[in-house]
């Protein structure tokens, strides 16, 4: 393609002054880019002036505000939905390129690109094949703003390095919740648009302060998380008997019934009634994965059969039990949905009575097998307690040296050395020590000052055959000094 001659007379002198400056990085990109403006004169802006205009200099730092969005004051304090009152016109920066080398830059600039939902990052330009290439404000406020490896792509594929803004209009459909959310609430005040979400659900847990804007928040979480059709906040913790709590409808049906698909496997359940946490299901998966065909389980705190369930999938007989009626109920149709009712005996007691009885009873068999025995205890609040169920549960001392059952037994813990806290418990519990016994796991970290730990730990044969009386002479004082038990995080 010949360029006019007058445009490369309008640039020579320009390429001239630049070629006595070929110490600058970008004096020598600049000579590039006027070459590129004389060959091809048509990349020229045709944009129109209100809605394309050039960019800063790169040595003029003024640049775009770094909020990409920053909501009419009319939407502070909203408490009933207005979708059409967050609309507003923003400026971004844009890039001008080549139809034909569009695809490979994309890939290079991924981390500066404009990413809203429901928008379009490349627009046409009229009148041309070229194409307009919206980047984050927040990325990108000025040419400097590239890094090497983004500036390089760009000579590399003959794209001018010179931003243009472009006006942009927001709507409600394109701002994420957080954006929606911060523009509500008090200037100040935490926002909160994390939810946990079971099947169709999404649970929240509202603070005081965002309370008065529960309906408003239900109905953005809904809007900004397709497949949610019901929001629900906690009205108050968990039941320590049931494990379950009261909680409100903030937004959608009242369909409390969830199907949810963990590790492979579905489970239904009603949420109201029963307990489950989606977050631990790296927990699940890491206990099952310990077990081997034949293995047996013995569930104490059951649930639904988070447990459980793939327990027996993977080729354990499992004893399941819950106290909760509803979660016994679903546990029983859980087991039918995911065909191992065979695999899996359900009890509906206490689980003291459960070890006491469904435990004591089949334990001297399992412990004269080959095939390991695992016992499970989450019930984080409490589990610990129940530990001392154990204590002299058999009548008569087996040969049973290579078999006794492992424990994995879960507990809540704020003090500032959990793991220490959660042996010194379970070894008041069973009355016996477990330093230098047992390995700790790290499950997650509930809140700031609360960590979810998991002690595991095969019963000695001191507590499990011994009388009480007995056992009492082996009880330790705790050790002033860190216990010397394995520690595991995720």
């Amino acid at each position: 393609m010949r360029c006019p001659a007058e445009a490369m007379w309008r640039i020579l002198p320009r390429i001239f002054s630049l070629q006595l400056n070929k110490n600058s990085v970008k004096s020598l990109y600049q000579y590039r880019r006027l070459y590129i403006t004389a060959l091809q004169p048509d990349r020229a802006s045709t944009f129109p002036v209100s809605v394309l205009k050039k960019m800063p200099d790169p040595q003029q730092h003024s640049g775009i505000e770094t909020n990409l969005y920053t909501p009419p004051p009319e939407v502070s304090g909203m408490t009933i939905l207005d979708r059409e009152a967050f609309t507003q016109t923003v400026v971004v920066p844009a890039l001008r390129v080549p139809k034909e080398v569009l695809n490979k830059l994309v890939k290079s600039l991924k981390k500066v690109t404009l990413q809203r939902p429901g928008m379009r990052r490349v627009l046409e330009v009229e009148g041309c094949d070229d194409k307009l290439l919206l980047l984050d404000p927040v990325s990108i406020s000025s040419t400097s703003s590239f890094s090497d490896a983004e500036s390089e792509a760009l000579q590399s594929f003959g794209v001018p390095l010179e931003l243009q803004q472009y006006e942009l209009q927001l709507t409600y459909d394109n701002l994420k919740s957080e954006e929606v959310l911060r523009a509500v609430l008090p200037e100040g005040q935490d926002v909160t648009s994390g939810f946990s979400r079971v099947g169709h659900i999404a649970h929240m847990n509202l603070r005081e302060h965002q309370l008065p804007y529960k309906q408003l928040i239900g109905q953005v979480i809904m809007d900004k998380n397709p497949g949610v059709t019901c929001v629900v906040n906690k009205t108050n913790t968990i039941d320590s008997t049931y494990r379950n709590f009261k909680m409100e409808v903030m937004a959608g049906e009242e369909n409390m019934v969830a199907k949810v698909r963990e590790n492979a496997v579905t489970y239904e359940f009603d949420f109201s009634r029963v307990y489950w946490n989606p977050r631990l299901s790296t927990e699940h998966e890491r206990v099952v994965a310990l077990l081997k065909r034949g293995d047996t389980v013995l569930d104490v705190f059951a649930g639904v059969g988070p447990f459980a369930i793939p327990a027996a999938r993977r080729g354990s007989t499992v004893l399941a039990n819950d106290l909760n009626p509803e979660s016994y109920r679903w546990l029983n149709h859980n087991c039918k949905l995911n065909k191992v009712e065979r695999k899996v005996t359900t009890f509906n007691l206490d689980g003291r009575a459960f070890i006491r009885s469904a435990v004591k009873q089949e334990l001297p068999a399992l412990l004269k097998g080959t095939a390991s025995v695992h016992v499970v205890m989450n019930l984080p609040a409490l589990a610990l307690e129940f530990l001392d169920a154990f204590r002299g549960l058999l009548d008569q001392e087996l040969s049973c040296d290579e078999n006794l059952p492992l424990v994995h037994c879960y507990g809540f813990s704020n003090k500032d050395d959990p793991q220490r806290d959660v042996v010194e418990r379970a070894s008041a519990s069973l009355g016996f020590s477990l330093e230098g016994q047992c390995s700790v796991h790290l499950v997650r970290n509930v809140s700031p000052n609360k960590e979810m730990m998991c002690v595991s730990f095969t019963i000695p044969k001191e507590v499990l055959f011994n009388s009480e009386s007995k056992q009492t002479e082996n009880i330790e004082e705790p050790a002033l000094k860190r216990q010397k038990c394995e520690e595991k995080t995720d």
